[in-house]
């Protein structure tokens, strides 16, 4: 970790329309399409930028959680796309059913990931990774197994989170790939503080990002990055069965090779909901300073704000965030991986 004490940049609650961004433009990837086939067609899409051994980076969940990305989707997707691929996880800084690797094997068990090999990366040690340009670390502890894998596939479920306002794949990478002790420390604890949550709003979101850039770094080119927007709880998915219930609705799936891109077109797409339909994702997100993620990332040279949207449902035609969303309807409806408690065990 860097000597000096950093100052952390501003404006995390204030969301930058897609018109007031400059810059270069990547190209992300939507369908409406939410279940498996959908899922399958737009991995197909950003699916070259993997070779060798693939990690499949994937919140697994707390026991029993109602909102992780639907077990039959992925075992479908690895069981056609990705049959030698294996899941990574990390253990949990916080004490709960994930906080030691038997107790997490247990909850894998439960919540049904049992189809191919999970990899609690830091079960047998930690690695440290570079963080090249960050000003919170110079070096970032994760799970030392991950280090085996040649690309990294992020799969995501697209959610709100208690401090980070919003987790997309830049948390699922930031949080996610860090181990469980020292890692998450860095992360979430400042030097010599009692309170392990102490690092809150701007700093938070920063650390995280230098996180994921060490993971990225260590990938890249061979990364891509998946966005599921279903289920989209204020809570993240560490929360478990209580989690705060559902209340936007619905979108999608978005894609691309560019990871400050997905997360980006994501938010866009919550912005533009319509009716208010993304009111209670977007007050989390601005409450928590979340925004200062995706401009972070792109301070660190990450990504690109700007993108271009593809609509796989209508023959790749370009379209905004807000022609993409117009017709969804405010208010969730569960689907059927929703009709009841502990559906991932059971099915």
């Amino acid at each position: 970790m860097n000597d000096s004490k950093p100052i952390p940049g501003k404006d995390g609650n204030k969301y930058v329309p897609f018109s007031a961004r400059t810059g270069e433009s990547s190209v992300v990837y939507f369908t409406r399409d939410l279940s498996e086939e959908g899922l399958k067609k737009i991995y197909g899409r950003v699916s070259e930028a993997l070779c060798g051994r693939v990690a499949v980076k994937l919140h697994t969940g707390e026991a029993e959680g109602p909102n992780i990305i639907p077990r039959p989707w992925v075992k479908s997707l690895m069981a056609s796309c990705l049959p030698n691929a294996a899941i990574i996880e990390t253990n949990t800084y916080y004490k709960g059913s994930r906080y030691t690797t038997e107790e997490h094997r247990k909850t894998l068990e439960i919540n049904g990931w049992t189809f191919c090999p999970v990899d609690i990366t830091d079960s047998d040690g930690v690695a440290a990774l570079p963080v090249k340009g960050g000003k919170w670390f110079s070096e970032m502890h994760v799970g030392k197994s991950m280090l085996d894998y040649d690309s990294l596939l992020v799969l995501t479920h697209f959610k709100g989170h208690a401090m980070g306002g919003f987790g997309g794949s830049n948390k699922n990478i930031g949080i996610g790939c860090a181990d469980g002790r020292i890692g998450k420390a860095e992360i979430h604890t400042a030097a010599g503080s009692a309170n392990m949550w102490s690092i809150a709003e701007e700093e938070l979101m920063e650390r995280i990002t230098e996180s994921t850039k060490a993971t990225v770094d260590f990938f890249a080119p061979h990364i891509c990055f998946v966005n599921v927007m279903r289920n989209m709880s204020v809570s993240c998915d560490c929360e478990g069965p209580d989690a705060e219930p559902v209340v936007t609705p619905d979108v999608g799936i978005v894609a691309s090779l560019d990871i400050l891109a997905a997360d980006n077109a994501c938010i866009d797409l919550i912005y533009n909901l319509p009716q208010g339909g993304g009111k209670a994702l977007i007050e989390r997100v601005e409450t928590r300073h979340g925004l200062r993620q995706l401009s972070y990332m792109k301070e660190l040279g990450m990504g690109n704000d700007r993108y271009t949207l593809i609509d796989l449902d209508h023959g790749d035609a370009p379209i905004t965030a807000a022609e993409a969303v117009k017709d969804v309807k405010p208010g969730w409806e569960p689907d059927r991986y929703n009709t009841f408690f502990g559906r991932n065990r059971r099915r």
